[in-house]
C-alpha cells in the first residue's frame, strides 16, 4: 500500500485542510468496481455521471444528497415464492450496490434519467453571486501632473 505524507502541504497552505483530509481517506479506501461508470464534462461547469444498472427499475434505485456527498443506492426485492428463476448462466449480476461521490463546493445534481440501462445523473457548479469573479473600477484623480522640477 502506498502513502503519502502531506505534512509539507499542511505547513505552508492555509484553507486547504479539508482537501488534504479527503486525499488521506481516499488513499485507504479500496476501487469500486461494481457498477461500471463513467464521469464525465459536458461543459465548463456541467458534469455527468453514468451507471451501468442494468436489470434496475427505476424504483429500485435511490438518489441521495447530503451537503458535499452523492449516494447511489440500488437494490432488487427478494423474489417471491411463485416464480423461482433456474439461471444456466448468470451474467447480470443484479446485486445490490451503494455508490458514494464526493461533491466539490457548489455542485448540485440537476436531475437523474434511466435509459437503456444506464443511470444518467447530471450535475452542475453553480457559484453564488458573491462567489464569481468580478470587475473593480480603478478610480483616481484626472488632474494632469505637472512638472515642478527646479532647472
Amino acid at each position: 500500500m502506498q502513502t503519502i505524507d502531506f505534512s509539507p502541504f499542511y505547513r505552508s497552505t492555509v484553507g486547504f485542510d479539508r482537501l488534504f483530509n479527503r486525499l488521506d481517506t481516499l488513499v485507504g479506501q479500496e476501487a469500486k468496481t461494481y457498477p461500471p461508470y463513467n464521469i464525465e464534462r459536458t461543459g465548463d461547469d456541467a458534469y455527468r455521471i453514468s451507471i451501468a444498472v442494468a436489470g434496475f427499475s427505476n424504483g429500485d434505485i435511490a438518489v441521495e444528497t447530503k451537503e458535499n456527498s452523492l449516494v447511489v443506492k440500488g437494490a432488487k426485492p427478494a423474489e417471491s415464492g411463485e416464480v423461482k428463476r433456474e439461471f444456466l448462466h448468470r451474467g447480470i449480476a443484479e446485486r445490490a450496490f451503494e455508490l458514494r461521490f464526493q461533491l466539490a463546493d457548489y455542485v448540485e445534481v440537476q436531475g437523474a434519467t434511466l435509459e437503456n440501462g444506464l443511470l444518467h445523473l447530471d450535475l452542475k457548479r453553480e457559484l453564488p453571486e458573491g462567489k464569481k469573479a468580478r470587475t473593480i473600477p480603478v478610480n483616481g484623480s484626472t488632474s494632469a501632473i505637472e512638472d515642478k522640477s527646479v532647472n
